[in-house]
């Protein structure tokens, strides 16, 4: 299950964009370092908005399924 960290709270510290993202602003997502239940994840370009919270478990498949080619990355 993935949760929602509340909208409007300041931004965590300690957020990574990904190396997907371009200079131009899109495709830009953040995920946050340190948070105990899991892996936050945002849009780059609204560090106020709404945060996915996702447990690491399902956050390491998700990572690994991208590394061994499920998600080709559209650049």
């Amino acid at each position: 299950m993935t949760d929602r960290i509340t909208t409007g709270t300041p931004p965590p510290r300690g957020w990574r964009k990904s190396s997907y993202s371009n200079s131009e602003g899109g495709s830009c997502l953040e995920v946050g370092d340190g948070h105990p239940a899991g892996v936050p994840v945002r849009d780059s370009k609204d560090p106020y908005g709404p945060v996915l919270l996702i447990p690491s478990p399902g956050w390491a498949s998700f990572v690994w399924a991208v590394k061994a080619g499920g998600f080709p990355a559209h650049r």
